[in-house]
């Protein structure tokens, strides 16, 4: 419910302030709740330099331009769509861990699941109805952060995940690079930031809602669902973020979706979920170790 919101407070604040300084806020805010978990639990951010410039690299594909993205895309699209164009992270997952980072095999039931895929992707967008305009490019622009979302991930599980450091200061070390890059870029793109005096309370507390809770809390929260339940289990929230994304959108800021929308997400989530084997008979399993919690479920928002 935490990462569905997080659509809706981005569309209140890229309704006031600039996509670019929206993030930055978040990812601020975020840094902040991280450096606070990691000082009461004593620990602390990573000291390997090798690590920083991996972290650099998962701080500006993973955080930095997807936030940036969705903003973007939202200045364009309602927050009911963003929220369903993230469901197709997963999807755009494999193909990359495949053939780029090497990290998974392709298999018949995953072509499967990513033929589907792209079907719903084709009925989320209304093919039919002709592509152009403000709004494809809204979408256009949400896809890329989906598609960050996908190259981030096996990025991290093959150079980050792997590490001793705990997950939380993992976190905490990727908010931290994307805080430093956005503070630089900002500026120098779009200049000096709306002054705090003329935003509303809504637009202030919704960016700090998304760093605080969304990008800080949610994550405590997720990494503790990864050490209870394991990651696979843990990443099926991917289901439930669009279904949350879509009901606050209709509701808190009453948007509106077509009938191709929410039946093209179901398309796009049963191809996930073919992808991923969640169709197919299993035998009971045994006991599983426990998971390090390094390893990180997709980051949705």
């Amino acid at each position: 419910m935490i990462w569905g919101s997080s659509f809706l407070f981005i569309k209140v604040g890229v309704a006031e302030l600039h996509p670019l300084y929206v993030t930055l806020g978040r990812v601020l805010a975020g840094v902040l709740t991280l450096l606070a978990v990691l000082l009461v639990t004593r620990d602390r951010l990573p000291r390997d330099p090798r690590l920083w410039l991996h972290l650099s690299v998962t701080g500006v594909i993973g955080t930095a331009m997807p936030f940036t993205l969705f903003g973007y895309g939202e200045e364009r699209v309602s927050s009911s769509l963003a929220g369903i164009w993230n469901a197709t992270t997963a999807l755009l997952v494999l193909p990359l861990a495949v053939y780029l980072f090497r990290t998974e095999r392709m298999t018949a039931r995953r072509a499967a699941g990513l033929l589907i895929g792209f079907v719903g992707v084709l009925v989320v967008l209304g093919v039919w109805e002709g592509l152009g305009g403000a709004q494809f490019t809204g979408q256009l622009m949400c896809i890329a952060a989906a598609a960050c979302y996908a190259v981030a991930i096996p990025y991290t599980k093959r150079f980050i995940s792997d590490r001793r450091e705990s997950g939380i200061s993992l976190a905490a070390g990727q908010l931290v690079t994307a805080t430093i890059a956005l503070a630089i870029v900002a500026p120098l793109a779009v200049g000096a930031p709306t002054p705090l005096t003329d935003l509303s309370f809504k637009a202030i507390a919704s960016i700090l809602a998304l760093g605080a809770i969304g990008t800080g809390l949610a994550f405590v929260l997720n990494m503790r669902n990864i050490k209870l339940v394991g990651a696979t289990t843990a990443s099926m929230v991917t289901y439930l973020i669009p279904v949350f994304a879509v009901i606050l959108g209709v509701l808190a800021l009453d948007e509106h979706v077509t009938w191709h929308q929410p039946v093209g997400a179901l398309v796009v989530l049963v191809g996930v979920a073919v992808a991923q084997g969640l169709f197919t008979r299993r035998k009971p399993a045994k006991p599983a170790p426990s998971v390090p919690e390094s390893e990180l479920a997709p980051d949705p928002a």
